[in-house]
């Protein structure tokens, strides 16, 4: 019962039930909003689908247990694949060379010749030849013979990359106007929005948000800066800088009496709160840099330009909701005996700060299975092989994947040495002249 567990957890079968499982989970975490509330999901779907997307852990994919347990299954899996198959690979790359093996390899190609037949081997790239008396042998590119179990191994690094990436890494927004400075998170870098640039076609689309930042180690005052732009995050003391979004920002003025008491910089969204009175709140809601009230949709803005700017607030006190309005011109919101006045318009910057301590174990992992990829479909094993018979040279060669080109091309260059290429058919292989791996190998193919 135990064999048959082991078996099964090493089996091909088990590695292509548990990807697709976790393609169907991958897609499901791609169609379904992640990171939304029941509510959300049930406003979005209907109470019966957001109480499976709850129950099935789908609002969050990709931390859930059971896909972090299909994970370390495939891991699992690829790891006992690669482990079980080394020694015959080992064995197989031993004997690849052998007089005995190359012997008992069914040829695919053959030619027959009077003439020396070094001069096919070296067109043929066979640059090594061993010579035992009238038989000679040469074999090419053992490498590929890895090809599989070092592709194996790069995916394996790629999703224990990918995975631990998913369960350890920190992530944080910092979001601002230029001048300002905010903490990193509970980290000890402070980042600083130096300058923020909003590139605008003719047709005023945008065409590049970029924000020049500096960060600083509050711990031992280094000190690092650059430009993050969309799809060109920035990296300073192992983090990324991504350029998320943007918004509207202003400066709330409060004045009591006549006199400023209080002055902060809001983005849209945000709300201020009354210094010596906490319980009142001032919400900026949105703003209109060309302010326009539509009939039918309400305010809006007709342009992107700073026209007739215009800002919507909420005023809350303990609570509840006092009143909302559009301040235009030099109008102000008056309430008791505040006066908040709203000025100074500007963008702010949505950065997203990433640390994941193991993206280079995934890129690491990336490089693995593309060299897998280059030694299994480009670096194709061949042997060749060469008897003297009497006055003519018999010679016979294979490809473990090149197939008709490669005999296609045995038989262009066999023609040039002026040999004579033989239709050769496969014969079977004597069972007492197979390498001790034949078996293993005839698997494995």
């Amino acid at each position: 019962m135990l064999k048959k567990a082991w078996n099964f957890l090493s089996s091909m079968r088990f590695a292509v039930i548990l990807l697709l499982v976790l393609i169907a989970a991958c897609a499901a975490g791609s169609f379904v909003t992640q990171g939304q509330t029941l509510a959300w999901y049930t406003q979005t779907y209907s109470e019966r689908t957001a109480a499976l997307i709850m129950a099935l852990h789908l609002d969050d994919v990709f931390h859930s247990l059971w896909f972090i347990v299909l994970t370390a299954f495939l891991c699992l899996n690829l790891l006992l694949c690669n482990v079980l198959r080394l020694p015959s690979l080992i064995r197989k790359w031993k004997s690849a060379g052998s007089a005995r093996t190359v012997r008992a390899h069914r040829a695919e190609a053959a030619g027959r010749g009077e003439k020396d037949p070094d001069g096919l081997f070296q067109r043929l790239g066979f640059r090594h030849v061993e010579k035992d008396g009238d038989f000679r042998f040469g074999i090419k590119n053992r490498a590929g013979i890895w090809g599989a179990w070092v592709c194996h191994l790069g995916i394996l690094l790629v999703i224990l990359g990918f995975g631990l990436g998913q369960s350890f890494k920190e992530e944080y927004t910092v979001y601002g106007v230029p001048g300002q400075s905010r903490q990193i998170g509970d980290t000890s870098y402070i980042l600083t929005i130096d300058a923020f640039d909003v590139d605008l076609r003719e047709d005023e689309t945008v065409r590049q948000y970029a924000a020049d930042i500096t960060v600083r180690n509050a711990s031992d005052g280094t000190s690092a800066s650059g430009t993050a732009a969309v799809n060109a995050p920035l990296t300073m003391f192992g983090m990324k800088f991504y350029q998320n979004s943007t918004g509207w920002a202003c400066d709330m003025k409060v004045e009591k009496d006549g006199e400023e008491i209080q002055k902060e910089t809001v983005c849209a969204g945000d709300y201020l709160a009354i210094k010596d009175k906490p319980d009142l709140l001032v919400l900026f809601n949105v703003f209109y840099p060309d302010y326009v009230m539509d009939p039918e949709n309400g305010p809006m803005t007709a342009s992107s330009e700073l026209k007739n700017p215009a800002y919507l607030y909420s005023a809350y006190y303990q609570g509840r909701m006092l009143g909302m309005n559009a301040l235009t011109g030099d109008e102000v919101l008056t309430i008791d005996e505040y006066t908040i006045t709203f000025e100074n318009p500007r963008n702010y910057t949505l950065i997203q700060v990433k640390k994941d301590p193991f993206t280079p174990l995934a890129l690491i992992g990336g490089l693995v299975t593309l060299i897998g990829l280059i030694l299994a479909f480009y670096v194709q094993p061949a042997w060749i092989r060469a008897e003297k018979n009497g006055d003519e040279w018999i010679t016979e060669a294979g490809s473990r994947k090149g197939g008709a080109l490669f005999t296609e091309h045995f038989a262009e260059e066999a023609e040039k040495e002026g040999m004579t290429p033989v239709q050769k058919e496969a014969d079977a292989v004597p069972a007492d002249s197979q390498p001790e791996d034949a078996a293993e190998q005839a698997k494995t193919e």
